[in-house]
């Protein structure tokens, strides 16, 4: 069976026939976003107004908001990159992503496994998840589901046309989204909360006026403030190797190759694998007989608020409240054991995933060495042969995946545990990707200033751009 033929079937959207301008990406980008608060907003038809809020906390890292279109948000595009990228890293699909045809069969069947999940978890969110239809039937159950197939199709397609059009990938874009969203909520909520506003911001002026300030809600504004920085300052740490062109002697650049060097990915891989477990455990656990309140089943216990108690699915979330705990003196043990647990699983799996996207993501010592040398750069003091210069980079690349991976997955751990303002993970992704698409727009101003440099760049950018 011709895959690749297949694959090229699939609906999607082109490239641009012509290099765009950076205002004309801003304006796609731009575009994909208003569009994706709009969808976020349009409430699903034909569902119960009671709609459980167990999952609100994970609705920001998937750019989610449960019972509107964007239910599903990136889950299923998520979901397919992590399967994908454990079969190719495993070998156990051998496609050689180096090559067209490799990363054709790749992005091919990323898309259409996303679309088939996209149905799986739009039926299973209907049939055993929090969105639950106003009546039972068969007309409307199919209606609701279809209502989230649509919603989950056009997120992929938005993902792409950012991807193409605009700035970054679409996943990126709606991760920032959610959690700007939800910080906002989070700070400057005029909602009542007994006597205070829900905003902590606005409830702790509240109580200044008053006169009776809790100095304890200032907790969670402050670690959100350092995680901003740390997750800044690490963005900036660097390694640089020099490199001269070969035709012109005299001239040269650095070749940067950052502490964190796969960015953001492995920590939406792995939050997403800890949102799948979490979300399937709650879907199939059954209430206790006689007990209102706890549901259990094979992954663990949840309460009647869906925060888990038990089992695989309590070690693999954070401590609640876990930093108050810690500043009144109340953490219990198993408490303290769940937060070690769920730290050593974030350091290790997002170094994991750190070094298997590398591997399968053109970010390799050999593709990095192949861009080199398609830019006409070679190092100084050593032969222009690829292979001299791909045994340079490897000293540095596979050491950096890892331990950027680690610091990455540490980092995050360590906020959620803090207790930052919205779920700390979400405010480390958010500071990453915003550096990012800082950094795109700083190179795509200065190409268009420069045609010079828009030369000398776009051999050696190769296929990051």
């Amino acid at each position: 069976m011709d895959w690749e033929s297949i694959f090229q079937l699939l609906p999607g959207v082109e490239h641009p026939k012509k290099k765009l301008t950076l205002n004309e990406r801003l304006k796609w980008t731009g575009i994909i976003l208003i569009l994706y608060f709009i969808l976020i907003e349009i409430k699903v038809y034909g569902i119960s107004p009671e709609i459980a809020e167990r999952f609100a906390e994970w609705e920001m890292l998937l750019g989610a908001r449960t019972g509107s279109l964007m239910t599903l948000g990136i889950g299923p595009i998520v979901t397919a990159s992590i399967l994908l990228q454990m079969l190719v890293g495993a070998r156990i699909i051998n496609w050689d992503l180096n090559t067209t045809h490799g990363r054709i069969m790749f992005q091919g069947a990323q898309k259409l496994l996303a679309i088939i999940i996209t149905v799986m978890e739009a039926t299973a969110w209907v049939l055993f998840g929090p969105i639950k239809p106003a009546e039972y039937t068969l007309w409307n159950t199919l209606i609701v589901i279809l209502q989230l197939c649509i919603g989950g199709w056009l997120v992929i397609f938005m993902d792409e046309v950012v991807s193409k059009w605009g700035f970054g990938s679409g996943i990126s874009l709606f991760i920032v989204g959610g959690i700007s969203r939800q910080l906002f909520i989070k700070l400057f909520s005029f909602e009542s909360a007994g006597e205070y506003y829900a905003g902590r911001l606005l409830a702790f002026i509240q109580m200044l006026i008053q006169g009776n300030p809790q100095w304890v809600l200032l907790v969670p504004i402050i670690t959100t403030f350092l995680i901003f920085i740390i997750a800044v300052v690490a963005q900036g740490m660097r390694v640089e190797i020099p490199l001269a062109f070969g035709t012109l002697r005299g001239f040269g650049r650095k070749w940067p190759l950052r502490f964190i060097y796969t960015n953001v990915i492995p920590v939406i891989l792995v939050t997403a694998l800890l949102i799948n477990i979490e979300m399937t455990g709650q879907m199939i656990a059954h209430p206790v007989e006689g007990s209102l309140s706890l549901r259990c089943g094979p992954l663990g216990c949840f309460d009647e608020h869906g925060r888990p108690k038990s089992g695989l699915v309590y070690y693999i979330t954070p401590p609640y409240n876990f930093m108050i705990s810690l500043i009144y003196g109340s953490i219990t043990t198993r408490e303290l054991i769940r937060a070690i647990i769920y730290l050593l699983i974030m350091i290790f799996g997002t170094a994991l995933f750190s070094y298997f996207w590398v591997m399968t993501s053109g970010m390799d010592a050999k593709s990095v060495a192949e861009q080199i040398q398609a830019a006409s750069l070679q190092i100084p003091g050593f032969r222009k042969d690829p292979r001299v210069i791909e045994k340079v980079l490897d000293r540095y690349i596979t050491p950096l995946a890892i331990m950027g991976g680690a610091f990455v997955g540490f980092l995050a751990a360590i906020a959620d545990l803090m207790g930052a303002l919205v779920r700390g993970t979400a405010i480390l992704l958010a500071v990453m990707i915003v550096y990012n698409m800082y950094e795109m727009l700083a190179v795509q101003q200065l190409e268009e200033a420069h045609p010079l440099v828009r030369k000398l760049m776009s051999s050696a950018r190769g296929k990051g751009e």
